[in-house]
């Protein structure tokens, strides 16, 4: 198995500004709806824990350099800020209408009850070809010990430890570049 992504080399990549981040995304989901008769556009339910701000921002930056449309739902104005049914209602529907669905699976994601949720929706929706999970470990060399269901899933590598490159998604013995698996 290849490297998991640490903390730092993540924050290696450019942040992506918010507001820039929310403007874009609102366009890019205009414009997604009348693209997706003419051309091919993978897009991604990026799972997060809201208090990884950081991190969600440089993993956001990480797909869109592969030319992925992110979906998170801080970004979506259909999201109510006080959450309820519909909140559940919404991201069901984002988790089918999104090709693919990785969980950023950071210690607080892992831990949340509502990534939990959307990882099990997201299973019945997406596995095992079109589901993900990154672990975000705090250190290079730390090894991801997350809750055991976590490890029957596809995981998300670096081939470096502190410098961006190739990253891959490996699952059962098997591993292509995160960019052939969002374009498959």
């Amino acid at each position: 198995m290849e490297k998991l992504i640490s903390k730092h080399l993540l924050s290696s990549l450019k942040s992506v500004d918010i507001q820039k981040s929310k403007r874009l995304f609102s366009e890019a989901q205009d414009k997604l709806k009348t693209r997706k008769k003419y051309s091919f556009e993978t897009s991604v339910f990026l799972s997060h824990k809201h208090s990884d701000t950081e991190i969600i921002e440089q993993a956001i930056n990480l797909l869109s350099e592969l030319g992925v449309s992110v979906y998170v739902d801080w970004q979506d104005y259909e999201i109510p800020k006080t959450t309820d049914g519909s909140t559940a209602t919404r991201i069901k529907a984002k988790i089918v209408e999104n090709e693919k669905f990785i969980l950023l699976a950071t210690e607080d994601a892992i831990n949340s009850k509502w990534c939990n949720w959307e990882l099990g929706y997201g299973d019945a929706c997406k596995f095992p070809k079109n589901i993900a999970i990154m672990p975000i470990t705090n250190y290079a060399d730390s090894n991801f010990s997350g809750s055991e269901y976590l490890q029957i899933y596809p995981i998300i590598t670096s081939a470096y430890y502190y410098t961006t490159g190739t990253y891959y998604v490996e699952y059962k013995g098997k591993k292509v570049t995160l960019q052939e698996w969002l374009k498959q």
